[in-house]
């Protein structure tokens, strides 16, 4: 059965400052989330994988490439009406739940106003209902509506985003690193919250994070970025079990272990980025839907290294 793209990403390129002299944020990069799926987006602080998620929801008008969502360009102008249906269908959780929320509202406020800006519920009960059901699902109770976001911890408050995330019952939901500013004993909480609904409501993600041990619990897929490139995508458990690209090696021998002695031998494989000539980097498949981005001569002699181990 062949698997529906839902979103797909062509050349994408997100630029800041002055044209002589640009910032690269997102450099040219390609990929396509398939319907159903979690695409894990992960790299360390200012390798664009935000700006990526970002600039897909539209919160940037990117600088050159192509996005399209269930077969439609949705990069580029867009009229008020195809504005709003787009965010029917995709929404976003944010990084700090402590910012993302307004603060003078209070949790039924923000949870409902997709409501009122897309003319839905306007019956009140039915929009009370409606609240109510979101908040029970993801683990609060229907009181909190009347409360503001000051008054709940930093895990219930991403409850929340989540629940404001999936009122207008989207397809596809953009995490921008959703459990980062969480404490670890939560981190878990809100990470199977997400997979519930993936598996309740056949929800798609791109799930952007620098945690690798979580992006795996969570993903199908694993995109690693680095200095605004793809620099290796495969499927999660040959990402982990298979790397061949050094910077993902380096990510992963971060990865704490849970085992104290094989902790305490651990040692971080450090990367050095070598310059490349642009015109001698390409995208290179190493096996079955694993790709790499580097020189080929630089994939051979990676690739090699693996099997004489």
């Amino acid at each position: 059965m062949e698997r529906k793209k839902l979103l797909e990403v062509k050349n994408l390129k997100q630029y800041f400052g002055k044209k002589k002299n640009p910032v690269k944020a997102v450099d040219g990069i390609s990929f396509d989330i398939y319907e159903g799926e979690v695409l894990g987006l992960v790299g360390e602080s200012g390798s664009g994988k935000s700006t990526t998620g970002r600039s897909i929801i539209g919160l940037y008008n990117i600088t050159d490439g192509e996005i399209y969502y269930d077969g439609k360009l949705i990069s580029g102008d867009k009229s008020h009406d195809e504005a709003k249906e787009l965010a029917t269908n995709i929404q976003m959780i944010f990084q700090d739940p402590y910012a993302s929320l307004n603060p003078r509202m209070t949790v039924g406020e923000i949870i409902s106003e997709g409501f009122d800006i897309h003319g839905l519920y306007k019956n009140s009960q039915e929009r009370l209902d409606r609240i109510s059901e979101l908040l029970t699902s993801v683990g609060l109770n229907s009181e909190h509506a009347g409360r503001y976001a000051h008054e709940f911890s930093g895990g219930q408050r991403q409850r929340i985003g989540i629940a404001r995330a999936l009122a207008l019952e989207p397809k596809f939901i953009i995490a921008d690193e959703p459990i980062s500013a969480l404490d670890v004993s939560i981190q878990a909480q809100v990470v199977n919250l997400m997979k519930q609904f993936q598996r309740e409501q056949g929800l798609t993600y791109l799930f952007i994070a620098h945690d690798l041990s979580m992006v795996k619990y969570i993903s199908d897929r694993i995109a690693v970025m680095y200095r605004g490139k793809i620099v290796e995508l495969g499927y999660a458990d040959e990402i982990y079990n298979n790397p061949v690209h050094p910077y993902t090696k380096s990510l992963l021998s971060a990865v704490p272990k849970p085992d104290p002695i094989s902790e305490s031998k651990r040692q971080r494989v450090a990367y050095s980025h070598e310059e490349v000539l642009e015109e001698e980097l390409a995208t290179h498949e190493v096996g079955p839907e694993h790709y790499v981005y580097a020189a080929k001569t630089d994939v051979d002699r990676w690739v090699g290294q693996q099997t004489t181990i």
